[in-house]
């Protein structure tokens, strides 16, 4: 059987330096499975692109002029961007790349094999929304009568967050969801707590539910996540109040309204 003919990859490239643009695409050049689409050299003209041409991958600039890099991700919406590389010159721009959900970031300079790098998760990861893309034209056709396939596309596994990235003292540290404890609201960012440390991320506490496995994690008050596991009592007080009290110590308040479902969580009868 002859192999299928892999998808050729659309790419946006958007930077405000001559040199930094014609780097990229001699690098994307090197694939004959890649067609840069565009390139631009402002988040203005980046958008009209991103709407124009709908290109699979975009790699962004930070610091551009007019809109920036995440101005572009804002007026796009993070749902409707192609997959995104950011491109910055300063790391501490990390942090703000994992807050917009972008596949990776490359930090000037960067080395080819780090470029490569990147390519090649972006391409997966435009592979895997191709494979979602089938998934949901193949429901179509079956609520509609449609006679299925010999064989279903499989059920590809949910990513959910392994790893947050934070600022502390001006550097980003990689903090492993595996170490968190539980996460409380701070305005409209979020407020990790890692042992007897904390750190704030932009990120809302609402993203973050979505983001993390409920296996281990349940939002159990609208300013609370925890981690299941670490709830040591369950604490019914007078006026209908409740209080989960973690093997640390710390007491967390539960609203009602999700008080049921914590119960069953913990094997607590009502």
């Amino acid at each position: 059987m002859d192999n299928p003919v892999p998808k050729r990859l659309r790419v946006l490239v958007a930077d405000d330096e001559l040199l930094g643009r014609e780097r990229i695409a001699a690098l994307l050049a090197e694939h004959d499975d890649v067609e840069v689409v565009a390139m631009v050299d402002d988040g203005a003209k980046a958008v009209d692109a991103i709407r124009s041409l709908r290109p699979d991958v975009a790699f962004l600039d930070f610091q551009m002029p007019g809109p920036t890099g995440f101005d572009v991700v804002r007026e796009i919406g993070p749902a409707a961007m192609p997959v995104t590389i950011f491109i910055t010159a300063y790391d501490q721009h990390a942090l703000g790349a994992f807050d917009l959900h972008a596949l990776d970031y490359l930090v000037k300079p960067f080395d080819d094999e780090r470029f490569e790098e990147a390519l090649r998760r972006a391409r997966r990861a435009v592979e895997l929304e191709e494979v979602d893309r089938l998934r949901g034209q193949l429901l179509a056709a079956l609520q509609t009568g449609g006679a299925p396939p010999p064989a279903a596309p499989a059920e590809a596994p949910r990513e959910y967050l392994e790893r947050v990235a934070v600022e502390s003292k001006g550097k980003v540290r990689v903090v492993p969801v595996s170490q968190i404890d539980y996460i409380l609201a701070a305005g409209v960012y979020a407020e990790l707590h890692v042992g007897d440390r904390r750190y704030i991320v932009r990120e809302s506490l609402q993203t973050l539910e979505e983001r993390l496995d409920p296996r281990v994690f349940m939002r159990i008050h609208r300013s609370a996540i925890v981690r299941i596991e670490l709830v040591d009592v369950f604490l019914r007080g007078e006026g209908g109040d409740y209080e989960v009290q973690l093997k640390n110590g710390v007491r967390l308040r539960v609203s009602r309204s999700r008080r049921e479902a914590l119960e069953q969580r913990l094997g607590v009868n009502g």
